[in-house]
């Protein structure tokens, strides 16, 4: 986060959370969704028409607007997660939900050949 001088963006995901970019990782996943065909507008304007910029303040916090709080059904108690070159902040309920029920299914096909 220290390249991005406390400047990022926060866009809607289908899945019920906030993604947060560092501001030059964001441009670069801009550019990657915006280069996808038309059948994939839908979800382009998910991305691409919800991103806000904002910026840091002195200790890290980020204001959230309140159109992407109630779009995601943020509350008082959150879960921020790291997920690579991106965060992202779940409603901590929800995530607490959606994890739990993972948990009960089979570990995806992907994982088969993974050494953990």
């Amino acid at each position: 986060m220290a390249m991005a001088q406390g400047q990022v963006t926060l866009t809607k995901h289908p899945h019920g959370c906030l993604m947060l970019f560092p501001r030059t990782e964001w441009l670069q996943f801009r550019e990657r969704i915006a280069q996808l065909p038309m059948s994939a507008q839908w979800w382009k304007r998910i991305f691409l028409g919800n991103a806000m910029d904002v910026d840091m303040d002195a200790t890290g916090r980020v204001l959230v607007s309140p159109e992407l709080r109630e779009a995601v059904g943020l509350t008082k108690e959150v879960v921020l997660l790291g997920m690579g070159n991106h965060f992202e902040l779940w409603d901590k309920a929800t995530y607490e939900a959606h994890e739990a029920k993972a948990m009960q299914e089979e570990m995806p096909a992907a994982f088969q050949d993974f050494a953990f």
